[in-house]
């Protein structure tokens, strides 16, 4: 089995227009995640957890992220196809038409 990193994307005019919730709403948000984490069964090595104040690094300096990478997952499949299959219908792409998921193959390291 291969393992993939799933990155969650939405823009920052998204995030800012997401409304203030209550404790309650969170929770109640987190079902749809929960209930596909349930679908992935062992496919799903970690849930993740979501991501900001991201920061870019070069030889010159560091400034603020704009990928707009808001969190990530890690499956397993025996193929791309396999990882593409278990992310059909996943709730992230429900909060926003802005929103985008993209995976990608953690391939070996060479020599190792």
């Amino acid at each position: 089995m291969t393992k993939y990193i799933v990155l969650y994307h939405m823009p920052q005019e998204a995030m800012d227009n997401m409304p203030e919730m209550s404790p309650e709403e969170m929770q109640e948000g987190m079902k749809p995640w929960m209930k596909w984490a349930e679908d992935c069964g062992d496919a799903l090595v970690d849930l993740g957890t979501p991501l900001g104040n991201g920061q870019a690094l070069t030889q010159s300096g560091s400034s603020p992220s704009t990928t707009g990478v808001a969190g990530y997952s890690i499956l397993e499949a025996d193929s791309i196809d396999g990882a593409k299959k278990l992310l059909e219908g996943h709730p992230h792409m429900t909060w926003n038409p802005a929103c985008s998921i993209e995976v990608h193959e953690a391939q070996a390291l060479p020599g190792m």
